[in-house]
């Protein structure tokens, strides 16, 4: 018999222990070198563990539980042959999804050290994987309302997830069960460090948000006409985030602070733009990074956008697709939310904060229409970032949303630098 020890690779720098937060597999299963066998949760990011060699597999560590980095986790037998008409989970493809993805509702459910294996018939049509089953109860997801495609009418991880981009209301099924019980959840250690930093920048910071309104009626006009040839043309959609992230980048170069940070007694500006893009996950907020954004096309913004979008959602983000950034975005208008102070990312000194569109009465040279109005809020540390600064970097913002032509010739107007001024 040769077994071998599989032990918690390092997701990253700095860290040093994680949480189990899904077994894949079951204790007994066999499973094929490379397959995921869980789902690990740092203080960063959820990671996928790939079985190192095929085997039998035998779990030493329960959901819920933190190990540290280096830790035996499980042990498989490498001599072990592979049962008759056993299956292993395929690799699912990705999906077409939007940026954000709503937030969901995350709940551990307890699994014994030592389970009976799973049988290879024991999938029975329209039952669901391990994967499968925690997200539908996250998400309030009946079977019903998902098309199996697994083996013998499985329910597969990436069937559910296409089941929810397609986009069925999940809160119908939740009602009032007419009970005065409570239940309790750990916090997962994703959320626990949220938490943490959420506090330190209250905290930490002279945290100050002024507030503009952007008519968004150049941009919408713009979309409508160009949406279709820009979709054909670079296979991919165009949003409102890549119109204001090339506004914020082109904001920056001018407002240097506002993209800078304090390190001890020091300051720190970047002459490069590394624009985080806040994402609702099912593991919850994530800030993927776009970089280098202020060398980058509106398409390329939207792709990249997407990419890491589709990563944050099948909980694929690494530590790396989030460190780094000097300025962060979040929007919160694709919720519904009207106006809020959005908190900043550290050690980033400011964020801004999108809103829905409504349409309001504004008052156009001496005579009142109806426009389609975004409000934005720009939260910043009164540390780096003075008052001129920080009202100034979002009046550049809004005149170039309502100026999109600006974008192309660094924030002037064109016929400005027609006459050289």
């Amino acid at each position: 018999m040769a077994i071998l020890e599989m032990k918690v690779p390092s997701p990253g720098e700095s860290i040093s222990e994680v949480e189990i937060a899904t077994w894949l597999v079951a204790d007994g299963d066999y499973v094929e070198k490379d397959q995921a066998i869980a789902e690990v949760d740092s203080d960063k990011a959820t990671l996928e563990l790939p079985a190192e060699e095929s085997g039998i597999i035998t779990l030493k560590a329960a959901e819920g539980d933190v190990v540290k980095v280096g830790q035996v986790v499980c042990l498989i037998d490498t001599s072990a042959a592979k049962p008759a008409g056993s299956a292993t989970v395929a690799a699912a493809k990705p999906a077409e999804v939007t940026p954000a993805v709503a937030p969901v509702k995350e709940e551990k459910v307890a699994v014994a050290p030592n389970p009976d294996p799973i049988k290879a018939d024991s999938y029975a049509a329209g039952s669901a994987s391990p994967a499968a089953s925690k997200m539908m109860k996250e998400n309030n997801v009946s079977a019903s309302q998902v098309k199996a495609s697994g083996k013998d009418g499985r329910i597969t991880k990436q069937d559910v997830i296409e089941a929810m981009s397609a986009g069925f209301s999940t809160d119908a099924a939740k009602v009032w069960g007419g009970s005065r019980n409570q239940s309790r959840e750990k916090m997962s250690m994703l959320r626990r460090k949220i938490a943490e930093r959420l506090v330190a920048v209250k905290n930490e910071t002279a945290m100050l948000t002024t507030f503009n309104e952007v008519d968004m009626k150049p941009i919408m006009d713009l979309r409508a006409k160009y949406k279709d040839a820009f979709s054909k043309h670079h296979e991919v959609n165009l949003g409102f985030m890549s119109f204001f992230t090339k506004a914020v980048t082109e904001a920056l170069n001018l407002y240097p602070s506002v993209n800078g940070q304090i390190s001890g007694n020091e300051m720190i500006f970047h002459d490069y733009a590394d624009i985080g893009i806040a994402v609702s996950s099912p593991k919850g907020l994530m800030v993927p990074v776009v970089r280098n954004a202020e060398q980058m096309s509106l398409a390329e913004i939207e792709r990249e956008i997407k990419r890491l979008a589709i990563k944050a959602r099948d909980g694929k983000i690494t530590p790396e697709d989030m460190t780094g950034g000097t300025f962060t975005i979040t929007n919160g208008g694709v919720f519904g939310s009207m106006l809020s102070t959005p908190i900043i990312n550290p050690p980033q000194s400011a964020i801004l904060g999108m809103h829905n569109v409504v349409e309001r009465p504004v008052a156009i040279n001496g005579k009142v229409e109806i426009r389609p109005i975004m409000y934005v809020a720009l939260s910043y540390d009164h540390r780096i970032i003075d008052g001129k600064e920080s009202v100034g970097f979002l009046v550049k913002v809004k005149e170039m949303l309502e100026h999109p032509e600006r974008m192309i010739f660094g924030s002037k107007d064109p016929l400005e630098v027609l006459l050289g001024l």
